[in-house]
């Protein structure tokens, strides 16, 4: 199995989590994500899963205007709904990840 098809499963909770911490735009969360060290995410490939995210009413995205005169950005905002699956993800994770580590410790 490749890192990517990994990551794949992984990644909509990370993005769940970031966009918890406060109102942020897509490029933001690639820096997040990044610094994080997720390096292997293109940022082509999060916002299909904004998309489908906002679509199943885990998120919502407000366009604001930028102080500087730019184009507006896109702001993305965690709802209840959106909450409650990271709560679910984050138990998800930790029950995964006890079990990977368990076995791995067994070699």
């Amino acid at each position: 199995m490749s890192s990517s098809q990994l990551l794949k499963g992984i990644l909509e909770g990370c993005l769940l989590s970031i966009i918890a911490n406060g109102e942020v735009y897509g490029y933001e969360m690639m820096e997040k994500l990044e610094a994080n060290g997720f390096k292997m995410v293109k940022e082509g490939s999060i916002y299909p899963l904004l998309l489908r995210m906002k679509k199943d009413g885990l998120v919502i995205a407000r366009q604001k205007e930028m102080p500087s005169g730019g184009p507006k950005r896109k702001y993305y905002y965690i709802t209840p709904k959106g909450e409650g699956e990271l709560e679910d993800f984050k138990q998800r994770w930790r029950e995964v990840s006890l079990s990977v580590n368990q076995l791995l410790e067994e070699e």
